[in-house]
């Protein structure tokens, strides 16, 4: 396309930088070409089959792809106002900016150098140019995503922007002789937009609906960052789309090749092409061992969908629900068109496991298809997991021959890019999070939409992380996304939840219209069970009879209320043959006071969220490597752990006692007693499972009943009887406690079922108010009102913004340093002068609530530690792993006194906490 530009429009600016005494800019019309050029390239590229039907909406692909090509050119047009061109450079290079400016002034915009706007920011370039933009009569749809293209859309109507702030968009409010150019200018471009884009008239940009406008809103991000990113990686050795020298003009750049040049080095390669899986047995061909039937009707089924929407899988732990979920994954991703998979678990512990698991598959898949495929791990400590750093660089393999078949890292997807790696496992506070309002959402919808998704123990969150994920699904739904769903204990109502909101966000709140399901759907209780929505179909596939090769195991239960020492006593005595006893108990205060009794003959091992981030992926590793499959198992030995140990780790107890819980959950730490098919020493042939916690009729104990309330411990201890048959007890038992029709048969429930309900509704009411809006598919729905608001402290920070969707009590994690005479040392030993900073940095450990309760404890709690750390380590403020870390010094024996209590530190106990006054007990 050979359009001829004016000199006005080729002068202004978009980026202005100085760097060791040498000046750089960009053009204002370079950037909107690289962008231009990029988000088209995204759009043919880099989407999935899946996300441009998305995007197309009910347009062709034709005039989707012109779409595309505008809103990249026209995103920065707010950028051509003297509000934008008058800004200072961020270094504050008055020679630049004087620079600049008289050389608008020579490209005939009269005066600029003269320049002085009254309220240059009431109209920040994204406003400026939504304002412009419907000006020229630009749907509001449309405009919208102009106005959000930095991560939010404006929380201000532009309505009166040209009016009330003329100055800031022609220079005056009145001389139109220094309008005019600005003026033209603006009409300059917006044309230059519409025809490179492919259109004739303004009138050809069409209206979209909500959600094609936020997958297009999160694709223009992404393309903005990408042709604003000068170089591939930080020691900028790759350069992308970089600045011109002051003296160079945009007629010195060829743009073509420019382009070309960056995609080449960004585009890493790796794009997985999903095939049909046609195998009689896939699982033999992924992993070596053949399906087991259960698996092999389940893959049949999944198989046999013709729009395949959700699947729900409940069945037994360890029957290999993970390997049948990837196996759908490539059946689902073929289906529907996507090129990626994010597995989402619980915890970190359980996200770690998974990422072995995982990367594993995903490298059989690159070897497949002879490509190096891309892998994210999504957590606040994946910095600490071995596997994940030891993946190559991908810029290091790429092109290499040798390393073709590779998994590898991108180090350009991170951050808030993060999630846009084609393959990623993260806790499940990545997918909740697309229903947080948070700036910078559109790029999540982006990245889940193209993917297929993976929700393990599904069970496991509460009724307020429900609230966000039933939300999750439903915008995951109007993308058609597919969705696996893994449990073994899933109450009927949870999986009906979901299942309607996958269907709301497909056909609409009325989709029960178009609904055919069979009859009492919503009742089944078959065990396993396969939960299909194929289209607006709820197929149930319950009938396995013969198929499950796994034996009914029969768990002898009995109930136990010792004191402390007298339970590891007898624990230890149920051991005297040898035998490895699992203690899984409900808060790590009573896992630390349990650990404390364990005599010291006895091999032990604590798991639970109070060790340094490094000691517990130590212990996770080592827990795994001692009692997991196909391992030398110790003769003797003790675990005890919190909740962490009930959820996907692989793991074998002989013997298990655990604290009175809901019945889906003992039922999964269950789980993890005689799983393996191994020898039992003398007298634990036979699997015995201990309750601990009853302390009498309906009294379960305070810190109990705080974790998970009376009315779930009530109905467990109802229903649970003096053996449990796995599996064909556990669906029976879980529907039996969750289901209010067998509330009549547990005497004095009613008042405790109510105040359950009220705990339930206040937990659902605050869930909702600071998420998104349902999708609005009404063609002109617009982004505005979807996440126009003030978004608050979650915005910014990604800890504050998890806790948001998991109602997560504010706390502080810290730096444990042992501070002596002689220096300061890790923990282990090791002075702080020869440990690279970020190993320092991994030493964390949170801070209990309990010892900064609320808003004003926590803020005295940073100001002293803000204290104790410039006072003992200044040098970290300088430093880029340890800038804003909070150190917590230790003395001698790893103790401090912190805000009244008495903190101590242990690698076999973790971080432990009494009161200043309790006489050092």
């Amino acid at each position: 396309m050979d359009i001829k530009l004016s000199k006005q429009a080729t002068v202004l600016w978009a980026k202005k930088r100085s760097e060791e005494g040498r000046q750089y800019w960009l053009p204002l019309i370079v950037h909107l070409t690289d962008a231009q050029k990029t988000i088209n390239w995204l759009f043919n590229q880099w989407l999935c089959d899946g996300q441009r039907q998305i995007l197309q909406g009910s347009l062709s692909e034709e005039e989707a792809q012109k779409l595309v090509k505008f809103v990249g050119f026209i995103h920065d047009i707010g950028k051509a106002t003297p509000a934008f061109q008058a800004k200072p450079s961020y270094d504050r290079d008055d020679s630049l900016d004087e620079q600049l400016k008289s050389q608008l002034s020579r490209g005939g915009f009269l005066d600029f150098d003269e320049l002085r706007l009254a309220s240059a920011n009431k109209s920040p370039h994204a406003l400026a140019g939504e304002a412009i933009v419907e000006n020229f009569e630009i749907p509001e749809s449309i405009g919208a995503i102009i106005g959000g293209h930095h991560g939010k859309p404006e929380s201000e109507s532009p309505d009166d922007q040209l009016e009330v702030y003329t100055a800031n968009y022609v220079q005056s409010d009145n001389n139109s002789s220094l309008q005019a150019p600005w003026r033209q200018v603006q009409k300059e471009l917006f044309n230059y937009g519409l025809v490179s884009s492919g259109y004739q008239v303004v009138g050809d940009v069409p209206e979209i609906k909500q959600p094609q406008a936020v997958i297009l809103e999160g694709l223009l991000i992404m393309a903005d960052w990408l042709s604003s990113s000068e170089y591939l990686n930080q020691d900028q050795s790759v350069p992308l789309f970089p600045l011109i020298e002051i003296d160079q003009s945009w007629q010195s750049i060829n743009m073509d090749e420019r382009f070309r040049h960056a995609m080449r080095a960004w585009d890493l390669g790796g794009k997985w092409e999903p095939q049909k899986v046609s195998s009689d047995d896939p699982y033999k061909d992924r992993w070596g061992f053949s399906a087991r039937p259960v698996q092999k009707k389940m893959t049949q089924a999944i198989g046999a969908t013709t729009d395949p929407g959700m699947a729900i899988v409940e069945a037994p732990m360890g029957l290999g629900k993970t390997e049948t979920a990837l196996i759908a994954a490539e059946q689902l991703a073929y289906a529907t068109g996507r090129d990626g998979v994010f597995m989402g678990l619980p915890t970190q512990a359980t996200t770690n496991a998974m990422f072995d698991r995982v990367e594993d598959w995903v490298e059989i898949l690159a070897k497949s298809q002879d490509e190096n495929f891309q892998i994210n791990l999504m957590h606040g400590k994946k910095l600490f997991n071995r596997k994940y750093l030891a993946l190559p660089n991908a810029v290091n393999v790429y092109a290499d021959e040798d390393k073709t078949g590779s998994v590898v890292l991108n180090a350009w997807f991170s951050g808030k890019k993060t999630i846009l790696t084609k393959f990623t496992v993260g806790t499940i506070d990545n997918l909740l999070l697309m229903g947080l309002k948070q700036k910078h959402l559109f790029l999540r919808h982006l990245g889940f939409s193209g993917k297929v998704v993976i929700i393990d123990e599904v069970h496991a969150y509460d009724c307020y992380m429900d609230s966000y994920l039933c939300k999750a699904i439903e915008w995951l739904g109007t993308y058609h996304v597919p969705i696996v769903i893994l449990s073994a204990t899933l109450p009927k109502d949870k999986r009906n939840v979901l299942l309607r909101a996958y269907l709301k966000g497909k056909y609409g709140k009325y989709y029960e219209k178009k609904l055919i399901a069979p009859a009492n759907w919503e009742n089944a209780q078959a065990y396993p069970l396969l939960s299909i929505l194929d289209g607006n179909q709820i197929k149930q596939i319950k009938d396995f009879p013969g198929l499950s090769d796994q034996k009914p195991q029969t768990l002898q239960v009995q109930r136990l209320n010792e004191p402390d020492d007298e339970l590891i006593s007898a624990v230890v005595a149920k051991i005297s043959n040898g035998g490895i006893a699992g203690i899984i108990v409900n808060t790590v205060k009573r896992a630390q006071a349990l650990a404390k009794l364990v005599p010291a003959g006895i091999k032990l091992m604590v798991l639970h969220s109070a060790f340094l981030a490094t000691d517990r992926t130590a212990q996770e590793t080592d827990l795994q490597a001692a009692i997991g499959k196909h391992v030398v198992r110790p003769d003797k030995m003790i675990v005890i752990g919190t909740q962490v140990l009930e959820q996907s780790l692989d793991i074998d107890f002989d013997v298990l006692y655990t604290d009175i819980a809901p019945m889906d959950l003992i039922l999964q730490r269950a789980g993890r007693l005689h799983r393996h098919q191994i020898a039992r020493p003398k007298g634990l042939q036979q699997p015995q499972l201990f309750i601990m916690g009853i302390q009498g009729l309906n009294d379960y104990g305070t810190g109990n009943e705080a974790v998970y309330g009376k009315y779930l411990l009530m109905k467990t201890d109802h229903f649970l009887g003096n053996t449990i048959t796995l599996p064909d007890d556990i669906s029976p038992l879980v529907q039996q406690v969750y289901d209010p029709a067998t509330d009549h048969e547990i005497d004095g429930i009613d008042a405790i079922r109510a105040e359950f309900d009220d705990v339930i509704a206040k937990e659902t009411s605050k869930a909702g108010v600071f998420q998104i809006d349902d999708p609005n598919t009404r063609m002109g729905a617009t982004i505005h009102d979807w996440l126009g608001r003030d978004l608050g402290s979650v915005d910014k920070d990604e800890q504050k913004a998890s806790a948001a969707v998991r109602d997560i009590q504010e706390t502080l994690e810290v730096i444990l340093v042992r501070h002596t005479d002689e220096g300061n040392f890790l923990l282990d030993g090791r002075n702080l002068l020869g440990v690279q900073p970020q190993e320092i940095a991994q030493q964390l450990v949170r801070i209990p609530f309990i010892v900064t309760p609320g808003p004003q404890k926590i803020e005295q709690a940073i100001n002293d530690l803000e204290k104790l750390t410039s006072r003992y380590f200044a040098g970290w403020q300088s430093n880029v792993w340890l800038k804003g870390a909070l150190a917590l010094p230790l003395d001698q024996d790893l103790s401090t006194n912190f805000e009244g209590w008495r903190l101590t530190y242990s690698s076999r106990l973790g971080l432990s906490y009494v009161k200043e006054d309790d006489d050092g007990q």
